[in-house]
């Protein structure tokens, strides 16, 4: 008996492991960015996510509210990795910042909202948008991250309290000071392609 049930939990495993795994395939299609994006997020939200392409092209409706997306433009082969879309899982209020962040406007929002980046991204200057990545990596200000979590909120001054140093594994701020400041929440893994500003 207990040697079935086993067997049977590991089947489990092994069958959720496989549905999550990386297609073959090109990195272009549909199949390809569906699995990128919506794993952006645990499985418990990107199941149900609306899948977003290039060009606002719904790959695959969704039914719990929120959307994962790239906000890279694909290059015309497909991203290398999914780490390289900069792939995201977000609620309409997240988009709210989103949106408000890449129309270089102050987000509007009608309550914190979270966002994740389980693939992480390619990095940032940690202490203005859009800095440039020759001055911050000279003042260390660079960050390119693994998995983590991110709290927009809804007023930045209830963040203030938090550090924006990022070479402690605790949550830090992004753009502390700005109208886009917000929390990252470092998930395992966070500092896989950044290792010198890990926790010493």
């Amino acid at each position: 008996m207990k040697i079935k049930t086993i067997v049977i939990l590991s089947l489990t495993v092994m069958t959720s492991f496989i549905a999550h795994a990386e297609p073959y395939g090109s990195h272009a299609s549909d199949k390809w960015q569906i699995w990128a994006y919506s794993t952006a997020a645990p499985s418990f939200i990107g199941n149900s996510a609306t899948i977003m392409g290039q060009n606002g092209k719904v790959l695959r409706e969704g039914s719990n509210g929120w959307t994962c997306t790239a906000t890279k433009p694909m290059p015309e082969k497909g991203f290398k990795t999914a780490h390289h879309a900069f792939a995201l899982c977000a609620d309409a209020e997240g988009f709210k910042w989103a949106g408000a962040y890449m129309a270089g406007e102050k987000p509007d929002m009608d309550r914190d909202a979270y966002i994740w980046m389980l693939h992480g991204d390619t990095g940032e200057d940690n202490t203005m948008p859009g800095g440039d990545k020759s001055m911050a990596m000279k003042h260390d200000h660079w960050i390119e991250s693994g998995p983590h979590l991110m709290l927009m909120p809804k007023d930045p001054a209830t963040i203030a309290g938090f550090s924006s140093d990022f070479t402690t594994g605790a949550p830090y701020q992004m753009f502390k000071g700005t109208d886009y400041a917000h929390l990252m929440i470092p998930f395992e893994g966070y500092y896989k392609y950044q290792p010198k500003s890990a926790p010493k």
